[in-house]
């Protein structure tokens, strides 16, 4: 006759194997997340948001999570309801996507880049695509479509409300000092309100925009080899990101 194994011997349960389904689940649900994620809606504004939230919160192991009772700011009417709105940083990135398509040809060829960092939208003309060596006059016979379609992005409902800031940019030549330009000051300032012209031109409201010129001190390149000079000889459309106004 066999005996009856003793409750509580050694074979019954360790108690732990519950953590290898919860360790499962969280596998699980982290890959759904992962599939649900979409990069294309992620502007650089809502990257600096999640991570000021993980290093404020604190990410260490030793670290508690935040708990769901109404705290002192809740109590002082700052509940989650009263933030600010994400629309504006929803419809940045929207613009950006818009942008990006609405160039994709010249960006291919050189004449544009459109990009984006914490201050918003950097919408990058070439000089050389835009302007002839040392003047400020626009060659609008090359670039009118293409500063068309920035008019019209410029006024588009994705970036309703914004402020715009353009910047010109030279190498670091000295200018010819028997031209029209005293130094590359000038150059670059002139450029930015050459194109500011043309946009207010087309009907885009000129209270939006400010206006500045860099010289070479912005390189975006080495300055050392014609290409390098190149890419830095530019005038930058940039929509501004709430922080930058």
């Amino acid at each position: 006759m066999a005996k009856k194994k003793k409750k509580g011997g050694g074979g019954g349960p360790s108690g732990q194997e519950w953590l290898t389904t919860y360790s499962d689940m969280v596998t699980l649900v982290l890959c759904f997340f992962a599939i649900m994620f979409n990069p294309d809606e992620v502007t650089p504004a809502s990257i600096s948001q999640i991570t000021a939230s993980f290093f404020a919160r604190g990410m260490g192991a030793q670290a508690g999570g935040n708990t769901l009772a109404v705290g002192r700011l809740a109590e002082l009417g700052n509940s989650i309801l009263s933030l600010p709105s994400m629309d504006k940083g929803k419809s940045l990135g929207t613009a950006l996507k818009k942008a990006v398509s609405l160039f994709a040809p010249e960006v291919k060829q050189k004449k544009m880049s459109v990009t984006s960092d914490e201050r918003g939208i950097i919408i990058s003309l070439a000089s050389d695509a835009f302007f002839r060596p040392a003047s400020a006059v626009i060659n609008i016979e090359a670039t009118r479509d293409i500063l068309l379609r920035l008019g019209t992005l410029l006024e588009s409902p994705e970036v309703a409300g914004r402020k715009f800031r353009i910047e010109g940019h030279t190498d670091s030549t000295a200018i010819d000092p028997e031209g029209p330009w005293e130094s590359n000051w000038e150059l670059s300032t002139a450029r930015s309100i050459a194109v500011l012209k043309y946009l207010t031109g087309l009907g885009v409201e000129e209270k939006r925009f400010q206006v500045a010129g860099f010289a070479d001190t912005m390189p975006i390149s080495a300055d050392d080899t014609p290409e390098g000079r190149a890419y830095n000889r530019r005038v930058d459309v940039i929509i501004l990101d709430d922080a930058h106004l």
